[in-house]
């Protein structure tokens, strides 16, 4: 299953590879990564990653690294190849 991941992480040196590092040594291997900075030197970060697990452990481990500031995560759903295709058809 996949799962999107959305954080703000502090503007603190290394917070985005602790972040990062974190989730690839739980056991999610990110599909997709979406990084901007803002304004006020936040990172907005946003994540697919694939799992059979629940993600709930790594969002509980995740809110432990003092550099994140929110976490989302929600479900992905996935087009399987024959269902784009009967789209595209219509």
């Amino acid at each position: 299953m996949r799962y999107r991941l959305e954080l703000k992480l502090k503007p603190a040196e290394g917070a985005l590879l602790r972040v990062l590092g974190m989730i690839e040594r739980r056991g999610f291997p990110p599909h997709a990564v979406h990084a901007t900075h803002d304004g006020d030197g936040y990172w907005a970060l946003a994540l697919v990653i694939d799992s059979t697990r629940a993600p709930e452990t790594l969002r509980q481990q995740l809110l432990k690294i003092y550099d994140v500031e929110e976490l989302s995560f929600s479900a992905v759903q996935e087009l399987t190849r024959d269902r784009r295709h009967q789209d595209r058809a219509a």
